[in-house]
């Protein structure tokens, strides 16, 4: 659906892009808004411009689901080259420390099981985590000395798919929210009497989006009708139940007001998206039978 209001148009959906290498995520969501003669654009987790993959861009209403695309599992390939740290933590940094050593593949099998599961991380100096309101790139860029408290993260898998030789290994992990693979790689290594970085990474999976939804840049931007490569905004709440309301129930929520479920099958909490007519209406949190709109949708 496509309205013109202002500069651009009100263009909702999600663009599941392949973002190349070499290019921020910001500047991709630039491109996209441009091909698009969009209003409204912004993405669902940073991807460096070292990385490849999976860069979901909510346009317009799909903004407001963009946190329960953020807060979905990521799945990543990444590549590390050993006896080397820079001051990045991948190859775009410079070589701030070196080792000689180099781990066997025993070696690496033995230590993943110490990285997966719950456990406490500190983030890179270079990453977007704020500190008084700052990003920690801008402040590390300009000199200062960041300090990152250690967080909560959560690694699912993390195997070991290869050694192409002594110098490096490539990767595949699962994992939650927050979770920064070149901090990965550096513990690894340390954990390994080493040093590492990142050399390569791809982004294969983030939330209900993965490999057979990603569009590559060029195609989107050399299709004649871009806006036919979109995903609903409801693609964003996949991993919601769907609640089948009727258009009495739809106008309550839509001026915000609570309504009720009907039906013997009708959850009795959690979150849910409405939709009436095969419209989605609201993001809705579900109490004792009752709807409450949480994020209402004007489509």
């Amino acid at each position: 659906m496509a309205r013109r209001r202002g500069k651009g148009r009100d263009i909702d959906g999600w663009l599941v892009l392949d973002k190349p290498v070499g290019m921020t995520s910001t500047e991709a969501v630039a491109r996209v808004k441009r091909a698009l003669d969009a209003r409204k654009a912004g993405h669902a987790g940073t991807l460096d411009p070292l990385a490849s993959g999976c860069l979901p861009i909510a346009l317009g209403e799909a903004t407001k689901t963009v946190s329960f695309v953020m807060d979905g599992r990521k799945v990543y390939e990444f590549t590390v080259a050993w006896g080397a740290q820079t001051e990045t933590d991948d190859r775009e940094g410079e070589v701030i420390a070196s080792a000689a050593h180099r781990p066997s593949a025993d070696d690496i099998r033995a230590v993943l099981p110490d990285f997966t599961g719950t456990q406490s991380q500190v983030p890179p100096r270079y990453s977007a985590v704020k500190i008084a309101g700052e990003r920690a790139y801008d402040l590390a860029r300009e000199g200062e000395t960041v300090t990152l408290e250690p967080r909560q993260i959560v690694v699912h898998r993390l195997d070991l798919i290869a050694c192409p030789d002594a110098d490096h290994a490539v990767f595949h992990a699962e994992c939650g929210k927050g979770t920064y693979v070149r901090a990965l790689a550096r513990d690894m290594a340390i954990a390994l009497g080493t040093l590492a970085h990142v050399a390569a990474l791809r982004r294969l999976v983030v939330g209900p989006f993965g490999e057979e939804e990603m569009v590559p840049l060029s195609a989107m931007e050399g299709s004649e009708a871009p806006q036919t490569l979109l995903l609903p905004v409801e693609a964003g709440l996949a991993d919601l139940p769907a609640l089948r309301i009727d258009s009495q129930a739809a106008t309550r929520l839509r001026q915000g007001q609570p309504a009720f479920l009907r039906g013997a099958g009708a959850p009795a909490g959690g979150s849910a998206y409405a939709v009436s007519e095969g419209r989605l209406v609201a993001l809705v949190d579900i109490q004792r039978g009752e709807m409450n709109p949480r994020r209402v949708f004007k489509l």
